[in-house]
């Protein structure tokens, strides 16, 4: 350990530590003091993977134990031991659970978030709810009852080369829908970036905002929703213009995304949102390779060092048609499940996905394989 030390002293004045729980443990109670509980979810971890970036590369990486990280981080150098603490502390963090109108969300188990579009262009269903607010209510009944806590309603598709919509438009697509589901018993969620469309839906009966841009597309957005006390999610998007998918490219693109969400955590803390009410989203497919996608979904766990509860929305996504043979989107329910269920056993409080019963179910799996590891006999 002392020369790991040693070369951590001699990083630069610009060194940022970045840390990822890795050595994840079936069953806990069997190694009691070496392992720790990931945030308050149904995870444990035994090691810490760390990374140091030095002038925008990484320089150090190596792994540390449970048993060994308090005399370990107290050891390094300032500001590196400050930031270690902090970014742990953010690892172990118990997530308060949000209330939402009748539905409260915890965090110590994942969530599921059905997408529902009122849209023609979206990429995988399109003009399938358009123009007909029972028929898209009922799709959304169908999904809670099949086990989806969160319902996703959007009326602007935001896919690669999709055009704007202009927000009152957007408001005609969505408000019925969400006056017809406002009491079904799960929680809604109005994906836009648009504070004009916020307010309808807030009006209409919404729980939390899903915004592509973290509250930036529109410079209404951050008061407004600071000003309704719903919870938002922040995603990372390349571009908070008209086009979400505009990129110049990345240096290294999970630590470029993790810089990117920490410091607009703070900005919108800094702007008086509570911090308990924003949950983070590290935009796959927004202006990213399979590359980039991949590197991101190896390395959600890396995340929960920002503190945060962590959505991730795979679903039906090109990177799975990529990878399979270019399968077309109604294909992708296999390539879907297995991110899903990859993004959970990385700790992931929430999976946003088209095809809900099929999701329910894995996580139900999940679910059961968690709690035998954990009750096991000795």
């Amino acid at each position: 350990m002392g020369a790991i030390l040693e070369e951590l002293e001699a990083c630069g004045a610009d060194a940022r530590l970045y840390l990822k729980p890795v050595g994840l443990v079936d069953s806990p109670q069997w190694h009691e003091d070496k392992n720790i509980r990931l945030n308050n979810s149904l995870i444990w971890f035994s090691q810490i993977e760390y990374l140091v970036v030095e002038s925008g590369k990484p320089n150090l990486r190596g792994l540390v134990n449970i048993t060994q990280w308090p005399e370990w981080s107290q050891a390094l150098p300032e500001p590196l031991a400050q930031r270690a603490a902090a970014l742990f502390a953010n690892l172990t963090r118990q997530h308060q659970a949000l209330q939402c109108g009748e539905r409260v969300i915890r965090f110590d188990q994942p969530h599921v978030m059905g997408i529902l579009n009122i849209t023609p262009d979206s990429f995988s269903d399109g003009g399938k709810h358009q123009d007909d607010p029972d028929k898209a209510a009922e799709a959304g009944l169908m999904m809670a009852a099949a086990g989806a806590s969160i319902l996703d309603i959007g009326g602007e598709s935001t896919r690669p080369g999709a055009d704007p919509v202009w927000e009152g438009d957007e408001i005609k697509r969505v408000q019925p829908v969400i006056e017809r589901l406002a009491h079904c018993g799960a929680v809604i969620s109005i994906d836009t970036r648009k504070a004009a469309v916020m307010e309808a839906a807030i009006a209409a009966g919404a729980h939390l905002i899903n915004d592509v841009s973290a509250l930036l597309h529109d410079k209404r957005s951050l008061e407004v929703a600071g000003v309704s006390g719903r919870p938002v999610v922040l995603m990372h998007a390349p571009s908070s213009g008209k086009n979400p998918h505009k990129s110049d490219g990345y240096g290294n693109i999970v630590t470029d995304t993790l810089d990117w969400l920490e410091q607009r955590i703070a900005d919108v803390v800094a702007a008086g949102f509570e911090r308990e009410k924003i949950i983070i989203d590290p935009g796959l497919g927004f202006g990213k390779s399979l590359t980039d996608n991949l590197a991101l979904m190896n390395n959600i766990a890396m995340f929960h060092a920002l503190g945060q509860p962590l959505l991730i929305g795979a679903s039906r996504k090109r990177m799975i048609g990529a990878l399979s043979k270019e399968a077309p989107v109604d294909k992708r329910l296999g390539g879907s499940i297995a991110f899903a269920h990859h993004a959970i056993q990385q700790g992931s409080q929430i999976v946003r996905v088209h095809d809900v019963p099929e999701t329910v179910q894995a996580l139900q799996v999940w679910r059961g394989m968690r709690d035998a590891g954990l009750t096991a006999p000795v």
